[in-house]
């Protein structure tokens, strides 16, 4: 059997090292700590900040583990899990709200449809499983933005696609609407990506309440709102699937 990469091996202590600790580490001290010379060290760290496992505090130039890791260790939950779990209770919410329902997840600097619950009447429609939509303009969008710091990081600093005149283009604009979003417990977005189309979505937690998906109603602004707000039964309606999948993911406090 081949040996192991010394490089690799490298990384990965340093990883560990990073991880057992509570506070930043130098680079003498991640050396030191490893006894490697400080030049092995520091190529090592640069190379895994440049791919996110790796942040640098401005400040005291230490280093502490990366939000990248954090991504990669939510992906225990496989996709295919996610989507088998809320199959019913999508299913549930289309038939209830009269709308279209999508289940989206993080994925890279968009949000990635992985289920598509068909409005319940007979107009044609057109399957979106694995469309993309974008973080900064979508209810979906909002609630992985509000909650998930990998998401915000993925978003980059703006001014971000303006859709419609009713997109938030600016970043101060946008962590308002996040700051509201925590502080209610859902997300809207009214003709923001579309126009005439308006949706509200909650947030999907696992066991150990990591953010991992979003739920939403689409649909047409004059069904989905009632002056000029999101109807309050929608809002109800989404909530109580997405505390409902996520019970079913092992989430116990909401």
């Amino acid at each position: 059997m081949p040996g192991a990469i010394q490089s690799l091996s490298r990384a990965a202590a340093i990883l560990r090292l990073l991880a057992g600790g509570e506070r930043r580490l130098g680079l003498s001290e991640v050396a030191t700590g490893l006894g490697l010379a400080k030049g092995t060290a520091h190529g090592i760290l640069r190379t895994l900040q440049q791919e996110g496992f790796v942040e640098q505090d401005p400040d005291s130039g230490k280093y502490q583990l990366g939000a990248e890791l954090l991504r990669l260790g939510q992906s225990y939950l496989d996709v295919h899990e996610l989507r088998a779990r809320a199959l019913v209770w999508a299913d549930d919410l289309a038939r209830a709200a009269g709308e279209t329902v999508y289940l989206g997840v993080l994925h890279q600097r968009g949000v990635l449809v992985v289920h598509h619950v068909f409005r319940p009447d007979d107009s044609r429609q057109v399957l979106e499983v694995g469309s993309m939509q974008p973080l900064h303009a979508t209810a979906l969008g909002k609630v992985l933005l509000a909650y998930d710091p990998v998401a915000r990081g993925e978003l980059g600093d703006g001014p971000w696609e303006a859709f419609t005149p009713r997109t938030v283009t600016e970043p101060a604009a946008l962590d308002a609407q996040c700051a509201l979003v925590r502080e209610r417990g859902w997300a809207d977005a009214v003709e923001e990506t579309w126009e005439g189309v308006a949706s509200v979505a909650a947030l999907i937690q696992d066991r150990r309440r990591n953010p991992v998906g979003a739920v939403c109603v689409s649909g047409a602004v004059e069904t989905v709102c009632e002056g000029g707000a999101v109807r309050p039964s929608l809002v109800a309606s989404v909530r109580t699937a997405a505390r409902a999948i996520s019970r079913d993911l092992g989430a116990h406090r909401f």
